[in-house]
C-alpha cells in the first residue's frame, strides 16, 4: 500500500474489517520505510473507510509501528476515526498506549514540522493534564496558538464560540513509544499507573531518572496508582524499597493507592511499610484532601549531599534558557521584557510578597533546573491566553503557571535540540509558598538573572 504524503505527513487507508486476518496485507515496513525516505516525519494508519475493527486488527499495524519508531524515531499513530472509534483504541490499550492518535489528518499536520509557522488559533482539550500540557508545547513550538480548556464545561463553552479558533484539538492523543509507566502530575504530586503483576520488569519499565530528575526540581510526593495490580514478587517489592530509601535523602513520601494485597503476601505490605511507604484504599482518598496532599508533599530543606554545582555545559547554554523563557512571557504578556542584572549566586529574593514561582528539569546530554518566579500580576496575565480569561482563582493561575512553565521547558529542548542536544524535560513543580521553594534549593549556587516586564520584576534562576 503506497501512503499519500502531505505536509510531512504519511497516510495508509486501508479498507474494509481489520480483524487480524489481512491486517498484514494492508501494510508492509517497506512501505512505511519508502514514505520516511520522502521526508514524512508523522506515519497514520487512517480509519476512514475501516468498517469494523479488533484489537487482533489493530495489532499488527501497532508491532510495526514499534518497528518503526525504534528504527526511524517517527511518530506513528492513527487518524480520521469518530468518538466511538478513538473510546474502543482507548479501551483496547489502556494504559500502553505508546502511538499516538489524531481525530483528523488536518490536525495530524499541525503536529507535522513541515507545517511550522501558520500561527493557527487551537483549541485544545483532554481530560489527561499532561496530555493538555504536551500538545501546547507541540503546537507553541510549531508557531501556534494554543489555547487550553482546563475542564469539559470550560471547553464546551469555548468551542461554542467557533469564530474564534481556526482549529478545536478533542479526542486526540500524543503517545510516547517506550515509556511503559503512564506519569502525570496532579496538585504537586506525581502520579504513577502500574498494573498486572510486578516483577523484575518494573525496573526496566521505570524511567528512574526522570524520578531522579523530579526529586531534584522539587516534587516530594510520588504516588503509584496501583488498583489494577494483581500480585508483586520479591524484585518489585526489593525494587520500591530502595526507590523509597533513596527518596528519603529528600524527605520524599512514596504511597500506593488502590494496592490489594489478597493475593499477595501480606509480609510484602510490612517491609513496604517499614520502608517508609504509605498506603491508601483509594487515589481520591490523598487527591481530594487538599491537606493530607499539602502536608505529604511538602517541600523540606532537607540536607542534599553530593550536591552538584552550575557547569561551563549549563553556562554556555544559558543565553538559550533566558530566550525559551523571555520569549513566551512576552508573547503571553504582550510586554517586552528588560534585562536588569545576571549574576551567579544563590537565589535571592527581596521581597516575597505576591511572588508565585515555578521550577522545571531537563536531563540527557546535560541536566539542569530552571526556575522562574513571577509577581503574581504578570502570572495572571501571562496565564490569561492558556485560560482565555481573566482569572483571580490562585489554584487555577498555578495549574496554568505550570502548563505556561511546560511551554518554556518545550521551548529549551527545541533551541537546545538546533545544536544536537538532546534532552528530556520533567512536569513542572508550582510553588505559592516561596518559602517552600527556597527550602528545595537552600545553598545551591546558580545564575540569576533579573528582568522586568512594564515595570514588574521576574527572576529566571538556572541552577543543578
Amino acid at each position: 500500500m503506497k501512503a499519500v504524503i502531505k505536509n510531512g505527513v504519511a497516510v495508509f487507508t486501508p479498507q474494509g474489517f481489520l480483524d487480524g486476518n489481512n491486517t498484514s496485507s494492508f501494510l508492509e515496513l517497506d512501505d512505511v520505510e519508502a514514505a520516511i525516505n520522502l521526508k514524512a516525519d508523522l506515519i497514520l494508519v487512517s480509519l476512514k473507510k475501516v468498517i469494523f475493527f479488533n484489537r487482533n486488527g489493530l495489532d499488527t499495524f501497532i508491532k510495526l509501528f514499534s518497528k518503526i519508531r525504534k528504527k526511524n524515531k517517527a511518530v506513528v499513530g492513527f487518524c480520521d476515526y469518530d468518538d466511538n472509534k478513538y473510546k474502543a483504541i482507548k479501551n483496547f490499550y489502556k494504559n500502553e498506549i505508546y502511538f499516538s492518535l489524531f481525530k483528523t489528518v488536518e490536525i495530524a499536520y499541525l503536529f507535522s514540522s513541515s507545517f511550522k509557522n501558520q500561527n493557527k488559533n487551537i483549541l485544545i482539550y483532554s481530560s489527561d493534564n499532561s496530555q493538555r500540557s504536551a500538545m501546547a508545547i507541540e503546537l507553541h513550538d510549531n508557531g501556534h496558538n494554543p489555547i487550553i480548556a482546563q475542564n469539559e464545561a470550560d471547553f464546551l463553552a469555548k468551542k461554542a464560540k467557533k469564530s474564534s479558533y481556526d482549529y478545536v484539538i478533542y479526542s486526540t492523543y500524543l503517545g510516547q513509544m517506550g515509556q511503559n509507566i503512564a506519569t502525570r502530575v496532579t496538585g504537586n504530586a506525581i502520579v504513577y499507573t502500574v498494573s498486572g503483576y510486578l516483577d523484575v520488569e518494573i525496573g526496566n519499565k521505570f524511567n528512574i531518572e526522570y524520578h531522579n530528575n523530579s526529586l531534584n526540581v522539587g516534587f516530594r510526593l510520588f504516588i503509584f496508582d496501583a488498583y489494577k495490580v494483581k500480585s508483586m514478587n520479591v524484585h518489585a517489592l526489593n525494587f520500591f524499597s530502595k526507590l523509597s530509601s533513596a527518596g528519603a535523602e529528600y524527605n520524599a513520601t512514596i504511597c500506593f493507592a488502590g494496592m490489594s494485597f489478597e493475593k499477595t503476601q501480606k509480609e510484602f505490605r510490612e517491609t513496604l511499610e517499614d520502608a517508609g511507604i504509605l498506603f491508601y484504599n483509594e487515589l481520591d482518598d490523598i487527591l481530594q484532601n487538599k491537606e493530607l496532599l499539602k502536608e505529604l508533599g511538602a517541600s523540606s530543606a532537607a540536607n542534599i549531599q553530593n550536591k552538584r554545582v552550575l557547569n561551563k555545559k549549563n553556562v554556555l547554554e544559558l543565553p538559550r534558557f533566558i530566550d525559551a523563557a523571555v520569549v513566551t512571557i512576552e508573547m503571553m504578556t504582550n510586554a517586552k521584557a528588560i534585562k536588569e542584572s545576571a549574576e551567579i549566586h544563590n537565589l535571592v529574593i527581596d521581597d516575597k510578597t505576591d511572588k508565585i514561582a515555578s521550577s522545571i528539569g531537563y536531563y540527557g546530554d546535560i541536566d539542569g533546573m530552571v526556575i522562574l518566579v513571577f509577581p503574581t500580576k504578570i502570572a495572571q496575565k501571562a496565564c490569561e491566553l492558556l485560560i482565555g480569561e481573566s482569572t483571580d482563582d490562585l489554584e487555577l493561575i498555578l495549574d496554568t503557571l505550570a502548563e505556561l512553565v511546560n511551554i518554556v521547558g518545550g521551548n529549551i529542548k527545541t533551541l537546545l535540540s538546533n545544536d544536537d542536544i538532546r534532552v528530556d524535560i520533567t512536569l513542572p513543580r508550582t510553588y505559592q509558598n516561596i518559602d517552600d521553594l527556597l527550602a528545595v534549593i537552600s545553598n545551591r549556587k546558580g545564575v540569576q538573572v533579573d528582568l522586568s516586564f512594564d515595570g514588574n520584576k521576574f527572576l529566571f534562576f538556572l541552577t543543578r
